[in-house]
């Protein structure tokens, strides 16, 4: 008989495909979504000019890449970083992912709802409808502790 070595649980989540597949589409989804913005900020300094005819402000590289929690795990992004060359900086505030976010707004939403409502008082089929939506029917706060 072969003797196991690994907590069952680490073997779940190494082999969970599913969530790694919807992760991976998730931070490719960010990524393109993200370059697709900062031509948008570009265009509106493209007539700047410098006295060599270079543009002022101009793509100049990415932020250091950053996790944000999600109900899926931790998704990496990193931001594009836009730089003047002259005058005024100029910052790229992406409308998808805010300065200084760590966490998605559905998962903000439910952690004062797991902690005051639904792990206290055991309601907690609002607070799982937060994290993951209308999905979550058949989930409830007597089935938590027998989940695998």
């Amino acid at each position: 008989m072969q003797e196991r070595t690994k907590p069952e649980t680490e073997d779940r989540e190494r082999n969970d495909s599913l969530t790694n597949l919807i992760r991976t589409g998730a931070q490719q989804l960010i990524a393109q979504a993200l370059k697709a913005e900062v031509p948008d900020l570009l265009a509106i300094y493209a007539d700047q000019r410098d006295e060599q005819g270079y543009a002022r402000v101009v793509l100049s590289g990415h932020h250091p890449k950053r996790d944000i929690q999600t109900g899926i795990r931790p998704v990496t992004v990193q931001l594009p970083k836009v730089r003047s060359r002259q005058g005024e900086p100029v910052t790229f505030h992406s409308a998808l992912v805010p300065p200084y976010v760590r966490k998605t707004a559905s998962l903000e939403a439910a952690i004062p709802w797991l902690y005051l409502k639904g792990i206290s008082t055991g309601e907690m089929q609002p607070a799982l409808e937060v994290l993951v939506g209308p999905g979550a029917k058949g989930l409830y706060a007597s089935r938590v502790p027998r989940l695998p």
